[in-house]
Formats: C-alpha cells, sequence, structure tokens
C-alpha cells in the first residue's frame, strides 16, 4: 500500500511539472488568433507562420551556428582542464575548480549585466565574437563538470599501463583516454548545444538589432502579440529536446554518459 501511494504520488508530481510543457502542443495547433484555452478550433496555420514570420527564421539559424560554434570552443577548452584537474594533484586545486565552475551559482541576470558592462568597452556588445563569448562563459561549467566526472570514472591504471610500455601522452589521449570518455563527450555536447540554444537571459545583454537569437526573437515576439505561433515554435523545440535525449539514450545510455 505503501509502495502504490509513493508511485500516485510521483506521477502526480510529474504530472504537476509537465503539464505547462503538454498544454503547449494543442494549444499550438489552435485556429484562434490568440492563445485561449480550450482552443475553438484545430489549424496548423502557425507551424506555417514560422517560415514566413520576418526574421524567425534567420534567429533561428543564428541560434543553431552558435550553439554549434560554442559546443566545439566548450570542448577544446574543457577537455584539456577536466584532464588536469581530474588527473593532477596540486595545491588550490578544489580552488580552481570552485572558480572555473562558478558561473553556475551566480543568476543570470547578474552575469549578464557584468557581461554587458565589461563588453561596452571592448566594442563586443552586438556581434559574433561578444555573443560567443558569453555563452562560453555559461557553458563551460557544464562541460566542465561532466568531462570531470566522466573521467573520475575512468582506470587511470590503464593510461598509466599505455604510458609504461613507451606510447607518449598524446597517443596515450588519442587512443585509451579519447576512446573510455567518448559517452561524457557526447553528453557534453548536447547539454552544452542545449543550453547554448536555450539561453534568453545573457543574450538580452549581448545582442543587438542585426543580430538575434531564437529565444530572444520570441521574447519580443510576445512582448506585442500573444498569437499562437509562440506555442508552435515552443512545440518544435520541445521536440527537438526529447529527440537529442532520447538519441543520447538510445547511443550510450544517459547513465553511462554522465559517467554514472
Amino acid at each position: 500500500m505503501g509502495r502504490l501511494a509513493f508511485t500516485l504520488l510521483v506521477l502526480v508530481l510529474f504530472a504537476f511539472l509537465l503539464a505547462p510543457v503538454i498544454l503547449v502542443f494543442p494549444m499550438s495547433f489552435s485556429a484562434d488568433r490568440v492563445l485561449a484555452w480550450p482552443p475553438s478550433g484545430f489549424s496548423l496555420r502557425w507551424y506555417g507562420a514560422m517560415f514566413t514570420e520576418p526574421g524567425l527564421m534567420e534567429a533561428a539559424w543564428n541560434s543553431l551556428v552558435l550553439g554549434c560554434v560554442v559546443t566545439v570552443l566548450s570542448l577544446l577548452v574543457a577537455t584539456p582542464a577536466a584532464l588536469m584537474l581530474a588527473r593532477r594533484r596540486f595545491a588550490g586545486r578544489d580552488a580552481v575548480m570552485a572558480l572555473l565552475t562558478a558561473p553556475l551559482l551566480l543568476p543570470t541576470i547578474v552575469l549578464g549585466l557584468a557581461m554587458l558592462i565589461v563588453f561596452v568597452s571592448y566594442g563586443l556588445v552586438g556581434s559574433w565574437p561578444g555573443l560567443v563569448l558569453a555563452h562560453l562563459l555559461l557553458t563551460l561549467p557544464y562541460a566542465l563538470r561532466v568531462l570531470s566526472t566522466a573521467l573520475s570514472t575512468l582506470p587511470a591504471t590503464v593510461e598509466e599501463a599505455a604510458a609504461s610500455l613507451g606510447a607518449p601522452p598524446g597517443a596515450v589521449f588519442r587512443r585509451i583516454t579519447l576512446p573510455l570518455m567518448l559517452p561524457g563527450v557526447v553528453a557534453t555536447c548536447a547539454i552544452v548545444f542545449l543550453v547554448s540554444f536555450d539561453e534568453v537571459v545573457v543574450s538580452l545583454f549581448i545582442v543587438g538589432p542585426r543580430l538575434v537569437t531564437l529565444p530572444v526573437a520570441l521574447y519580443r515576439y510576445v512582448e506585442s502579440r500573444t498569437d499562437p505561433l509562440v506555442a508552435a515554435v515552443s512545440s518544435v523545440l520541445v521536440l527537438l529536446t526529447l529527440c537529442v535525449v532520447l538519441v543520447l539514450d538510445r547511443a550510450i545510455g544517459l547513465r553511462r554518459a554522465v559517467g554514472k
């Protein structure tokens, strides 16, 4: 009886948390001109409107390119840092880890304002370098955490055995370490890309009139209109996120991806 009650409680909590997301889908098929529940009719007009709304597709392309660039840069920076923190013991190691992951503890609005103050002095506001750097500062802690966790679960004796047989450090990393930590690398790519693609608060401080990301475009859109176009775009984004998670779970498993 207690187990049944616990299961029902978990199901109720899941329903409570997912209800807003689930309601987005029927509202995206609404035939009304404004968001309303329940819809008076159903139509695909708002899914077609996504491709005709001025600037929306360009903003989506900007977010896609930005997410890919930030993902690559996060891997290039976080991988050697994670190797150093996971495989080396030195004074101040915990302090370095805390410093590199500090953005996870700060509100994004504080980070956005701080970046705006700094970036204005260097002319980075409203530019691709500024936007990439801002997102990189946000995603690096996630990449470092996942990669460090993946490395901490790998047996260091395998790498030491390869090194004792004469393999140089580059060969050890390329042929031993990297294949073993590949699930963590894939998980890092998925998490970093989704965080960058979905970021809106910091982006609001950094974007300009000609460089806009999809979340910012949607934020500005709902300031003046309340039609179901936003629900249609949100439904597509939810489905894309779900596809990424399912592919990740199908390919390597979520537990293995995060090093558990």
